[in-house]
């Protein structure tokens, strides 16, 4: 209960205002890749935009509602509808010019070759005889 000098903490309701979104992801790595997964669904293709640099992923997008529904309408409104985005420092350096992004069943995976000085590489051991 609040007291008498204590006002209630304003709640906002509406549900049109233009916030940005941000997107959950999973991020580890393979011994050649460094791999992004993100649940998108509902989103297209065309509304995804992903930018890479050696250290650094951003995707933006935006997913649309398919339906006008009023916000009193709504019993519960939890999913996220309009514009979003993630920015991500990646742990090492990756090879931009290789990268590959995919979208299938909702899920986009992006995929990041690790630069070549980062790769864990085996070397077999020669065996010689004295």
């Amino acid at each position: 209960m609040f007291g008498p000098k204590q006002e209630e903490p304003k709640k906002s309701n509406d549900w049109t205002a233009e916030t940005e979104g941000q997107l959950s992801i999973d991020v580890f790595q393979t011994p050649s890749d460094i791999v992004i997964k993100s649940t998108i669904a509902g989103v297209k293709p065309e509304d995804l935009d992903i930018a890479i640099t050696n250290d650094m992923v951003t995707i933006r997008g935006r997913r649309e509602a398919e339906d006008s529904i009023e916000k009193d309408h709504y019993f519960y409104q939890e999913c996220y509808w309009g514009p979003f985005s993630r920015s991500v420092i990646l742990p090492v350096d990756v090879e931009t010019n290789k990268s590959m992004a995919t979208l299938k069943n909702g899920v986009l995976t992006i995929k990041l070759p690790k630069s070549e000085k980062i790769k864990t590489k085996k070397i077999e051991i020669q065996h010689h005889e004295e």
